[in-house]
């Protein structure tokens, strides 16, 4: 960060007074620019025992697999994100189940919560897409998953076999989604 948001001046790292960490504050008008980690919501999409995923139109991972994920919006809940990306990704509506997965990606600055869900419908291409497939736990192209996190999550959707054995915690500290 060089300039502030607010008045346009310069900013510098430093520790502001009361806090503990170093942030970037303008020089002029004192503005304290916080940078926190973004949350990243995706939903593993099930029908007839299939799995949803989408192949990647978009850097990072073009031509990868992934479960239909992405940011957060303001404004809405971490289910209402995970079932919005499901519909812009790939033209379908889910019925949003539970969280089941958890993952800090502490050096892109982002937390990725997973959950379950159910197919209301059918599915289509989104504009971030190349292809959208359903696919059995013995078809998904595993060596094409375009992030750790969502190949975490599917080990760990399939390894509840629908039972709810809580929320799975994962860190990532190495590059690498």
């Amino acid at each position: 960060m060089n300039y502030c948001s607010s008045c346009g001046a310069a900013v510098s790292r430093r520790i502001p007074e009361g806090d503990n960490r170093e942030r970037w504050i303008c020089e002029t008008c004192g503005r304290v620019h916080y940078q926190n980690p973004l949350p990243v919501v995706g939903c593993i999409a099930e029908q007839d025992g299939r799995i949803l995923l989408c192949k990647r139109s978009i850097e990072p991972r073009y031509g990868y697999w992934t479960v239909p994920a992405g940011f957060m919006e303001l404004g809405e809940t971490l289910a209402e994100g995970a079932a919005r990306e499901t519909l812009e990704e790939a033209c379908a509506e889910v019925e949003v189940g539970r969280l089941f997965a958890s993952i800090d990606v502490v050096e892109a600055g982002q937390v990725h919560f997973f959950f379950t869900g159910r197919l209301k419908g059918g599915y289509g291409v989104g504009e971030e897409s190349l292809a959208v497939e359903l696919f059995a736990e013995d078809e998904i192209p595993w060596d094409e998953i375009a992030f750790k996190s969502g190949k975490f999550a599917l080990e760990k959707y399939f390894e509840d076999r629908g039972e709810d054995k809580g929320v799975h915690f994962h860190e990532l500290r190495r590059r690498g989604l």
